[in-house]
C-alpha cells in the first residue's frame, strides 16, 4: 500500500507539474517584433477598431477626453465585476513603464508584465486572430496618449474566480482556434470584414452564447447571449433574428439609428461611437460579414 500511495503521489505530482507548464503564461520576444515597423495611422484606426475607449476611458468622457484612458469601466458578470485598469501612459498607475513587446502580450496572449495571467474580460481570444503588426501599431500609438494619475481599482470577484491560476487552463482550452466563419477567401470585402469583426472588433464576444468551459459556441455565432450583468438578452443579430439589410447593419453602425428610427443604447452606445470614426469602407466590410455569418437560433 505504501507502494502504491508513493506511486500515486508521483504521478499526481507529474501530472500537477505538466499541468503547470502546458498552462503557463506565454509571452511574446522583442526580438518577435522587432522588425516590424509601427504605423501610427494604423494603431489609431486599430485602436477605434477595437472599441479601446469603450473599457478604458472614463465612462462620462466625450470627444478628446476619450483619449484618456483611465479605466474604471465595470463590468457586472455572474463571477463578479471586472474594472477595466488604468491604461494610460502613466508610470505608476497606467503602462507608462511597460515595454512594447510587455504590451503586444498582454493583448495577444493575455499576460501581464509581470507574468500573471490577465482575465479574458480583456478580449485576447479575439486579438489573438489580429495581425502582429497591427498590435504593435496600436501599442506605439497608445505611446502617444495622455498620462493620467488614476489608480486602477481591483476586480471584484467572488471564490474561485479571484485565482488566475485556472485561467491558463481556460486559455488552454479556448484559444488557438481560427476564424468562426468561413468565407470566400477571394472576397477581399468579407476578408475584411471577418478581420474586423472577428478579430478587432471583437463582436463575438458579446453577441455569441458561451459553452460550459465559457469559451465562445462557435457553432451558434452571433445568435445573442444573456446580458452578462443579468439583465436581458445581447440580440442575435446573424439572419435567424436580425432581418436588416446590409445598408441598415452599415447604417446603424455609423450614427446608431435602427431602421424603426429608434437608436442605439447600452454598450452599443460607446460601440457607435468608435464605429463612427472608421472609414466607410470598413463599416461596409463589417456589415457584409454580418449579412454572411449563418442564420443561428
Amino acid at each position: 500500500m505504501r507502494r502504491g500511495l508513493a506511486l500515486f503521489a508521483i504521478v499526481s505530482a507529474l501530472a500537477l507539474g505538466a499541468g503547470l507548464y502546458l498552462t503557463r503564461p506565454e509571452v511574446i520576444a522583442p526580438e518577435e517584433i522587432a522588425g516590424i515597423e509601427p504605423d501610427l495611422a494604423r494603431g489609431e484606426h486599430v485602436f477605434h477598431a477595437a472599441g479601446c475607449a469603450s473599457c478604458h476611458a472614463a465612462d462620462e468622457a466625450t470627444g478628446e477626453d476619450r483619449l484618456i484612458l483611465s479605466g474604471g469601466h465595470r463590468l457586472v458578470t455572474e463571477f463578479g465585476t471586472f474594472v477595466a485598469p488604468n491604461i494610460s501612459q502613466d508610470t505608476e498607475h497606467g503602462i507608462g513603464g511597460w515595454s512594447r513587446a510587455e504590451v503586444v502580450t498582454a493583448l495577444v496572449k493575455g499576460t501581464s508584465r509581470d507574468g500573471r495571467h490577465l482575465y479574458p474580460a480583456l478580449p485576447y481570444a479575439a486579438y489573438e486572430k489580429a495581425e502582429l503588426s497591427d498590435m504593435v501599431s496600436l501599442a506605439a500609438f497608445l505611446e502617444t496618449l495622455p498620462a493620467d494619475p488614476t489608480p486602477s481599482p481591483p476586480h471584484e470577484l467572488s471564490f474561485p474566480f479571484s485565482i488566475r491560476a485556472g485561467i491558463g487552463l481556460w486559455k488552454a482550452v479556448n484559444l488557438g482556434g481560427g476564424w468562426a466563419v468561413d468565407v470566400p477567401e477571394d472576397d477581399p470585402e468579407l476578408v475584411r470584414g471577418r478581420y474586423l469583426a472577428e478579430a478587432l472588433s471583437h463582436c463575438g464576444e458579446c453577441h455569441t452564447p458561451r459553452d460550459p468551459a465559457q469559451g465562445l459556441d462557435t457553432a451558434r455565432w452571433f445568435a445573442g447571449a444573456p446580458n452578462p450583468s443579468g439583465k436581458g438578452r445581447i440580440p442575435n443579430i446573424t439572419p435567424a433574428g436580425l432581418d436588416w439589410s446590409e445598408d441598415d447593419v452599415a447604417a446603424f453602425l455609423e450614427t446608431g439609428f435602427k431602421p424603426d428610427f429608434d437608436v442605439a443604447g447600452g454598450s452599443m452606445t460607446a460601440v457607435v461611437t468608435e464605429m463612427g470614426l472608421l472609414p466607410k469602407e470598413d463599416v461596409a466590410a463589417i456589415a457584409a460579414y454580418v449579412k454572411a455569418v449563418p442564420a443561428a437560433e
